[in-house]
């Protein structure tokens, strides 16, 4: 039995929208079929797949339904994150959906699931993505101090809904953590994030995110161990559509 991750399928079975790298860039060609291949190889039914947000295109439940079926169709129990474009899914109804689709999918926001003796505990989370300001040899001299305030607003939103899901895994007995984000724990001018401070109170052992796309922004936030905890980036065309192994 083995944890597994990935995040950002951005499936379109029932949409035209795709990202321009989905578009063009070989990586993102028949990615669908190549994660599925890879999970069939790797991942069994007595494992669980950990899938970290922006799932698919489809901007309401009826419009994504394919998407999710094909997450069904993937081997092991089946655990989703919100992303940023997973506008299908209104926090408020998380109940709902997982109640909809009980049994076959499992919804992550404001509660937790469990892995053996961990709490899987997890938010979208929120990072300040600019608009910067760079000097001629390309280093960050500025930013956009009203998006910047925007951006901490949802930063503190999602802190307080990632708190829920500690509380409730507390509450329950639970004292071994793994984290999951959508966004990654910090932005470009951060060493440490109020998500990073939450990893290292509740001594979380691995924290695992997804959203950065393409080569230059494989290394935007913390990867490796700092202060003890195992960070790790399982955005899908960093994997190469390979599942990440988290624990065995």
């Amino acid at each position: 039995m083995a944890l597994y991750a990935l995040g950002d399928l951005h499936l379109s079975y029932q949409s035209k929208i795709k990202s321009v790298a989905q578009r063009e860039s070989a990586l993102w060609q028949g990615h669908e079929e190549r994660f599925l291949e890879n999970c069939r190889a790797m991942v069994t039914d007595a494992d669980t797949l950990l899938l970290l947000g922006d799932h698919s295109w489809g901007n309401k439940l009826p419009y994504c339904r394919k998407d999710l079926e094909y997450i069904e169709s993937l081997p092991g129990r089946k655990i989703l994150l919100r992303g940023n474009h997973d506008h299908f899914w209104d926090v408020k109804k998380t109940e709902q959906l997982n109640q909809m689709y009980e049994g076959r999918l499992h919804f992550l926001q404001n509660n937790y699931f469990l892995y053996k003796d961990y709490a899987l505990v997890g938010t979208k989370g929120y990072c300040f993505e600019g608009p910067f300001y760079m000097s001629p040899g390309g280093q960050i001299v500025g930013y956009d101090e009203e998006a910047y305030a925007h951006a901490q607003a949802l930063v503190n939103r999602e802190a307080e809904r990632l708190q829920k899901s500690f509380d409730a895994a507390v509450r329950d007995g639970h004292h071994r953590f793994i984290m999951l984000l959508h966004y990654p724990p910090t932005s470009l001018m951060e060493r440490d994030s109020i998500f990073t401070k939450m990893a290292e109170q509740y001594h979380v052992e691995q924290v695992i995110y997804a959203h950065c796309h393409g080569e230059a922004r494989f290394h935007d936030s913390i990867r490796g161990r700092k202060k003890g905890i195992l960070y790790s980036l399982a955005s899908g065309d960093c994997l190469r559509w390979k599942p990440l192994k988290v624990l065995s």
